[in-house]
């Protein structure tokens, strides 16, 4: 079941995947956070927690139209590969088709590209490293 959850609901999650366990849950918190318009969805299995994405207001430079940004998607090694992902950006996508968005975008980890194409995103960007992190690219999709 897909629901609107809180930014600290997604910190432990985003933190264990995400940060690998090492910093503290406040240092995993995002700046857009709790900006105006922001969200988060849970994705769960039974009651466990198993998916999570952040989505904030803000265009991408060359961009036209209303934008979110999509961050700190994680998904719990145990729930890996059975679609939930998918599930949960999906339902982002409808919701922020029904808020009028024009197009959502992310900063996609190197080994996340191939999920995200599968939502339909594409690369926008050539490769850049996010430092401590690894290599990345921006995607984008339409979503009117």
């Amino acid at each position: 079941m897909i629901k609107f959850i809180t930014a600290d609901d997604v910190l432990p999650l985003r933190n264990e995947v995400l940060r690998e366990g090492k910093l503290t849950l406040n240092q995993c918190r995002f700046p857009n956070d709790d900006a105006e318009g922001a969200f988060h969805l849970g994705y769960y299995v039974d009651e466990e927690l198993a998916c999570i994405a952040s989505f904030h207001p803000q265009n991408y430079t060359g961009y036209e139209g209303k934008a979110y940004q999509l961050r700190g998607m994680a998904t719990a090694a145990a729930h890996r590969g059975k679609g939930i992902g998918n599930r949960l950006v999906n339902f982002a996508i409808t919701y922020l088709r029904g808020q009028k968005v024009n197009y959502m975008w992310c900063n996609a980890r190197k080994v996340a590209v191939a999920f995200y194409m599968g939502t339909g995103f594409e690369v926008i960007s050539p490769v850049f490293d996010v430092p401590g992190i690894g290599p990345h690219y921006v995607m984008y999709v339409k979503i009117q």
